[in-house]
């Protein structure tokens, strides 16, 4: 038994956003039936820097948020096609999208349409900047939030603003809104009701500075991008080269003794008492002057650079009073014996290139864990069985 075991998704919607939340919702348990334009969802297909699978096969991003559901493919826009995709809704607990409203609305796949006719229907939808205001229909990628979120302005060096490595203002979006979905299926299970579940990618890049931006409105500082550090941390806290041409996150060295072997072994026991660094929140930069952090941050860096990434990281693990971590690139992620050995990855064969490796289920239950389902579908694969009147008979 699987938490959501019983509840059926009908999913419409594109790219990241929206199908990475239904996805979630799939390793639990759900029935997720991802309806599809046409063409497919565009990005099916896309190949991205690098690709050299074979032309026309599903792309990274496609198969990454998109495997283990059915897909049906119709046209919501025709007479037919709308029957078909009401027929799913009245058989659905959850109807996910991540369309604009005015295209809702005019398919009548809008809130109030299908509340009237579906009332316990959990109706989940996320887009780029909040269901109000004037930007509430603006078209959005995953930059735009970022940008319009604040993130970008902290993120880089001083004399260059940067976008993370990931499409983060998608990903959390899609987290807030199968948070949001799991809250509603709970109300409905509790009070009766089907209600609608909205939240945004840029309201999901709000939650991510919770405390920058809350330390922002209490202080009126204006933070600064610090490149490998972080705009509030002084002190040590930080990403530091090493003589290999990897690198070393060192967070915090919690005891002195852990402290002062770590000078030691880096060639800078002037550190080791030097009085700006003799307890843990002087480590951290608490009452340190921006002055007394660049020095600092300089012996820091000369040590690192003293060894390899690895020899760094054997002696940094015999070291438990030590919070730190080996940056690692995406192919040694991939590989890395944690994320392995909690089943955070999980193997797919991907229609056209082949088997592969992709994120799964990053989320345990004791009692009724959830698990990945397998593969990105086929377009289309899913119409014969849904469409063709064995599930769901389409409303005259």
């Amino acid at each position: 038994m699987e938490p959501l075991s019983g509840i059926v998704v009908v999913e419409m919607s594109l790219a990241v956003q929206g199908p990475a939340a239904a996805l979630y919702l799939c390793d639990m348990g759900a029935q997720v039936i991802k309806v599809e334009p046409p063409l497919g969802d565009p990005s099916r297909y896309g190949r991205g820097i690098g690709n050299e699978t074979p032309a026309g096969s599903i792309g990274p991003q496609f198969a990454a948020v998109n495997r283990g559901k059915r897909s049906v493919c119709l046209d919501s826009s025709t007479e037919l096609g709308n029957r078909a995709i009401q027929a799913l809704l009245a058989r659905a607990d959850v109807f996910l999208t991540n369309y604009r409203e005015p295209a809702l609305k005019k398919m009548n796949l809008d809130y109030a349409t299908l509340h009237e006719r579906y009332p316990k229907l959990v109706y989940a939808s996320v887009n780029g900047f909040g269901p109000l205001g004037p930007d509430a229909d603006k078209a959005m990628l995953d930059g735009a939030a970022i940008a319009r979120g604040g993130l970008a302005s902290l993120t880089g060096t001083a004399g260059q603003r940067c976008l993370p490595g990931a499409i983060i203002a998608d990903t959390s979006g899609a987290m807030q809104l199968a948070l949001g979905v799991v809250t509603g299926l709970f109300a409905r299970e509790r009070h009766g009701v089907g209600q609608r579940v909205q939240t945004s990618a840029l309201g999901a890049q709000l939650w991510l500075q919770q405390w920058e931006l809350t330390h922002v409105a209490m202080t009126g500082a204006e933070l600064e991008r610090q490149g490998n550090h972080h705009p509030i941390i002084r002190g040590t806290y930080g990403v530091y080269e090493t003589s290999d041409g990897g690198a070393i996150m060192i967070a915090h060295t919690m005891q002195q003794d852990a402290w002062d072997a770590f000078c030691t072994e880096g060639g800078i026991p002037e550190l080791a008492v030097d009085p700006r660094c003799q307890t843990p929140g002087l480590r951290l930069g608490e009452g340190l002057t921006d002055a007394d952090s660049l020095e600092i941050r300089a012996l820091v860096e000369k040590a690192f650079l003293s060894k390899t990434a690895a020899e760094w990281d054997a002696f940094l693990r015999t070291q438990p009073e030590t919070i730190f971590e080996r940056v690692r690139t995406l192919p040694e992620v991939l590989e890395d014996e944690q994320s392995v050995i909690n089943n955070y990855i999980t193997g797919i064969d991907v229609p056209g290139s082949g088997p592969t490796k992709t994120v799964g289920n990053v989320v345990t239950l004791s009692e009724t864990p959830g698990r990945p389902k397998g593969n990105p579908p086929v377009l289309g694969e899913a119409n014969p069985e849904i469409l063709g009147g064995s599930v769901f008979r389409l409303p005259k």
